[in-house]
C-alpha cells in the first residue's frame, strides 16, 4: 500500500507539503497521487471522529442490526446492499460471513426512533428475511482512535 494512504488514514489534516516531506515526495507529486486516489475511487472521503459522550444533550443513538436476507437472482447482494445505502438513517452497510448477511449501523435521536426505522423501513424490504438490534451504549474506541478511558481509585488509567 502506498505510504500516503497510510499517513492519510492516520491523520487526514495534513498538508500535501507535510505529507511530502514525510515521503520524500515533492508537494505537486503528492497533489497528484491524491488526486489520483480520490478520481479513482480509493479515498472515497476525509472523516472527523467525534466523542459524542463528551457532548451534553446529544440526540444521537446508535444501534448495529443484522440482517439476514434472501439474495436476489441476478444481483445477488449487491442490489440489497445499494437499497440499505439509500436510507439516511444508514451509515454503514458491510456483507459479513457466518449467522448473518449484513451488519447495519443506524443513528437515530432516539431508540424508538430506531426502532421504527427498523420495524416500518428496513424490515420489510422484500429481500429480509429476519433482523436483530442491539444498541450501542458507549463506545471505547472507534476508527482506531481511543475515544476515553476509566480511572481507578489510584488515577492510574484502565481500559
Amino acid at each position: 500500500m502506498d505510504n500516503i494512504l497510510n499517513i492519510l488514514n492516520d491523520n487526514p489534516r495534513l498538508s500535501n507539503a507535510e505529507i511530502a516531506a514525510m515521503t520524500g515526495l515533492t508537494v505537486d507529486e503528492v497533489g497528484e497521487k491524491i488526486a489520483g486516489y480520490e478520481k479513482g475511487g480509493v479515498i472515497c472521503g476525509y472523516k472527523t471522529v467525534i466523542n459524542w459522550d463528551k457532548i451534553e444533550q446529544t440526540d444521537k443513538v446508535t444501534a448495529i442490526i443484522e440482517l439476514k436476507v434472501t439474495p436476489r437472482k441476478d444481483t445477488g447482494f449487491e442490489a440489497i446492499a445499494e437499497e440499505i445505502m439509500g436510507f439516511d438513517e444508514v451509515e454503514s452497510v458491510s456483507l459479513m460471513s457466518g449467522g448473518y448477511d449484513f451488519s447495519v449501523c443506524v443513528t437515530g435521536r432516539t431508540f424508538q426512533e430506531i426502532a421504527l426505522f427498523v420495524a416500518k423501513r428496513l424490515a420489510p424490504l422484500d429481500s429480509v428475511t429476519s433482523t436483530a438490534t442491539t444498541f450501542v451504549l458507549k463506545k471505547y474506541k472507534e476508527d482506531g482512535i481511543i475515544l476515553s478511558s476509566q480511572s481507578d481509585e489510584r488515577g492510574a488509567d484502565v481500559l
